[in-house]
């Protein structure tokens, strides 16, 4: 779309959205938009449903989830790690 000051792949939208609920996932992860904070939790959906696919619908204990996770694992870190979108900041111009 030209002129939009979007990536073809994002659209901007008015949500209805739980103010507190939002607040408090951007305490919880340490992002500090909205927007990052709303791209984090559905990219989480995501993880997560995929996971559940790969798993075959079995369920895990919280003893097996606790296994299966590095201690040392930072999702912080991980989440700094990932290359921000791009936005163009005028009309036309990237």
């Amino acid at each position: 779309m030209a002129g939009v000051p979007y990536p073809d792949s994002m659209m901007k939208m008015t949500m209805f959205i739980d103010e507190g609920l939002l607040e408090r996932v951007m305490k919880l992860t340490g992002l500090t938009t909205k927007t990052e904070t709303i791209e984090f939790a559905l990219r989480e959906t995501e993880r997560k449903s995929k996971l559940g696919k790969f798993l075959g619908g079995r369920k895990l204990a919280a003893r097996e989830w606790k296994d299966c996770v590095d201690p040392a694992y930072d999702l912080m870190a991980l989440r700094l790690a990932e290359t921000p979108a791009k936005y163009r900041t005028k009309r036309g111009t990237s």
